[in-house]
């Protein structure tokens, strides 16, 4: 693990500390449905319908993991690099019964042997830690069966643009859509380096580890928002802000 990745890694780990924090709130959550979007779900709804093994990359609080068993996986894998937001998510998964299990690892370079599930399943503010996209792509192919599939649901690559002004959007004079990173200056990754990847750098990245892409879609709405009630102008429905994108590996 170079130094970035290192003080990146660091960030998170006390960044983590909220999914402990907040644990009795997420454990009702995690009793409830999960978190999985409306249209999340209706895009995975046949690969739900076939039991399928996930591996979850970057996996965070896991209420993703376990929305996707109840909504038909047979088991979910979480690879996350904090190892407070592993073991908060194992000791939820336990409580609720679910069949999910964490690993502490680096994304790429998941501890899964290759070919042997049946969906890769990311985002929500994963891909601007890959410092190597087309790595990270490798590493979803690597893991997938014959027929299996990669699933993100991610925030737009142009979201690092978009300033929080409440009057009109405005571009950040400080950001750029082609730059290579920059530092976060919100929480939770207050003073982590983000990685930038256009949209078609990561389309090339999966369609180069030789998945096929099936579907690609772009929201107005963000998968996340300040829990202080911050509203901003960019997110009044003019602006991308989240994408979804599901893509097959061949038979």
């Amino acid at each position: 693990m170079d130094e970035v990745v290192a003080g990146n890694r660091a960030v998170w780990e006390r960044a983590s500390t909220k999914h402990v924090r907040e644990y009795d709130e997420l454990l009702e959550e995690a009793r409830g449905e999960g978190r999985l979007f409306a249209r999340e779900r209706e895009l995975l709804a046949p690969v739900l319908a076939e039991g399928p093994v996930v591996v979850h990359f970057q996996s965070g609080h896991g209420l993703d993991d376990v929305a996707l068993v109840k909504a038909g996986a047979k088991s979910v894998v979480g690879v996350d690099y904090s190892s407070v937001a592993a073991g908060a998510a194992q000791r939820r998964a336990q409580d609720v019964g679910v069949a999910c299990r964490y690993v502490v690892a680096e994304v790429p370079g998941v501890p899964v042997r290759d070919a042997s599930v049946d969906l890769v399943y990311t985002g929500k503010g994963a891909l601007i830690w890959m410092r190597d996209i087309d790595a990270w792509a490798r590493d979803a192919a690597r893991l997938v069966r014959p027929g299996g599939h990669l699933f993100v649901y991610e925030g737009h690559p142009a979201v690092p643009l978009w300033t929080w002004d409440q009057d009109k959007p405005r571009i950040r004079p400080d950001r750029s859509y082609f730059a290579e990173s920059h530092i976060n200056d919100t929480f939770p990754g207050n003073g982590a380096q983000e990685w930038q990847w256009t949209l078609g750098q990561i389309v090339t990245a999966i369609t180069r580890a030789g998945l096929h892409l099936q579907v690609l879609e772009e929201y107005a709405e963000p998968f996340w928002r300040p829990q202080d009630d911050t509203t901003a102008a960019a997110w009044s429905g003019r602006l991308p802000n989240s994408y979804a994108l599901l893509a097959q590996k061949p038979l």
